[in-house]
């Protein structure tokens, strides 16, 4: 569990470091990938972490009604965006797309944020 968080924490700072970089066509895919790496992790870890208090949780979606539930993380429709996102790039490769997703990808850093220092009280709790 600790390794997984220490993975997310690394490429949540990964991320945000991408983002303040110059807005080329290289930097915006570092972050689209970079984004793709956290948004991953985040699910992961909480699915990891659900786990540990007994919670079964096998989709991204069902990860974060659970963890909602639990009160791991907030009720924000941009965790769900994020999931959808982090899908398109994944399976989806268009110039389009990418812009949109880059340019939605600073509004997710909150959640991310948030959702560890969530995790990082509950693990020293554990």
């Amino acid at each position: 569990m600790k390794e997984t968080f220490n993975s997310f924490e690394k490429s949540l700072h990964r991320l945000r470091e991408t983002l303040t970089k110059e807005k080329t066509i290289i930097h915006r895919d570092a972050s689209i990938k970079r984004f793709e790496f956290t948004a991953e992790l985040a699910w992961k870890l909480i699915q990891k972490f659900l786990r540990k208090q007994e919670i079964i949780c096998r989709s991204p979606k069902e990860c974060l009604e659970e963890a909602f539930k639990f009160g791991l993380i907030l009720d924000d429709p941009k965790w769900l965006e994020m999931i959808k996102d982090r899908n398109l790039t994944a399976h989806t490769y268009d110039e389009k797309t990418a812009q949109e997703i880059y340019h939605r990808l600073p509004k997710y850093l909150d959640c991310l944020d948030s959702l560890k220092s969530s995790l990082k009280t509950h693990l020293k709790n554990l």
